[in-house]
């Protein structure tokens, strides 16, 4: 399959198809520096493998490509990333009249997960919330934190980035900025309001004493932003504090979030849409989460799951 070109003043507009990236699709700068490099190194391969009017490639020829990016040894998540910038780099030139299709979407990735990303039990997770004391203005801070981790589902530096004025806590609501600086709105669970309710009106006005002018609702002992590595920090300690002897992080409540949503029966589009995912391919990973979980309660339980003792 070929996707026919039809004649342009550029072959390959990468500048172009940068700028329209930044103007029209709002993406950041280390997204735009992704793409670039991603490109780049699309058409350093395609000068020497298959030069040529751009329209002239096909599925067989761009699965060359995808080979050559395996055997460099990347990841196959930075793979999947690749293949995600070249089809979108086709799909701007279908959109530009340069191409009649757009051929790359038909490439596919190896699988984008190793491993699995580690997810805490609904029990674990409970052990985490309520490590931190409610006696201190820290404490209630953390618990705060950690809630709105979990609640919400959201990255480290979305919670460190929210101001008061992107919660709506009577409605239940939290205005999260994500990657390329899009806006989505995610639920806030009754106790993530509480806890965020209390430590607003009793903790927080004490903390910024000194920096009243401080934006961010999560900050630090001296009244200034909690950055994302002091984020981390405080999910490090209750982590410990709890006895959980994995390797937790923010990002394991994410995935807990999502999975434990995915195992309640949520609608896996809902979910893409409150993680902020650009791709359900990324969402779908919970789903796999799930179903090892599922295996693993089978292989426990069942009469049958286990091989035969009493065979010879």
């Amino acid at each position: 399959m070929k996707s026919a070109y039809r004649p342009g003043r550029q072959q390959d507009p990468v500048g172009p198809f940068l700028h329209y990236l930044m103007s029209e699709c709002g993406v950041s700068s280390h997204t735009l520096a992704a793409y670039r490099s991603d490109l780049m190194r699309f058409l350093g391969w395609r000068k020497v493998h298959a030069p040529g009017p751009i329209g002239e490639l096909d599925v067989a020829v761009l699965r060359g490509y995808v080979d050559v990016l395996v055997e460099s040894g990347l990841a196959p998540s930075s793979v999947a990333r690749h293949l995600a910038s070249l089809s979108t780099f086709f799909r701007y030139l279908v959109l530009e009249g340069k191409l009649t299709d757009n051929v790359a979407k038909l490439l596919t990735a190896p699988a984008v997960w190793d491993r699995l990303p580690v997810v805490l039990g609904p029990a674990a997770v409970e052990k985490l919330l309520a490590a931190p004391t409610t006696t201190t203005r820290l404490g209630r801070r953390d618990r705060a934190a950690l809630e709105t981790l979990y609640a919400t589902g959201c990255r480290a530096s979305e919670v460190v980035g929210l101001r008061p004025g992107d919660l709506d806590l009577e409605a239940g609501l939290a205005r999260c900025i994500g990657k390329g600086d899009k806006e989505r709105w995610v639920p806030i669970g009754s106790r993530a309001r509480d806890a965020l309710a209390a430590y607003l009106r009793d903790d927080r006005p004490a903390l910024i004493a000194r920096y009243p002018d401080t934006p961010t609702v999560f900050v630090t002992r001296a009244g200034k932003a909690l950055s994302r590595v002091g984020l981390w920090r405080i999910v490090k300690q209750h982590a410990m504090a709890a006895g959980l002897h994995a390797d937790v992080s923010p990002h394991t409540l994410r995935h807990s979030f999502a999975t434990h949503l995915l195992a309640g029966g949520a609608d896996l589009r809902a979910v893409q849409e409150m993680l902020g995912h650009s791709s359900i391919a990324t969402t779908q990973v919970y789903t796999r989460v799930e179903l090892s979980r599922l295996r693993q309660v089978h292989a426990r339980f069942h009469p049958r799951s286990a091989p035969d003792s009493s065979s010879t």
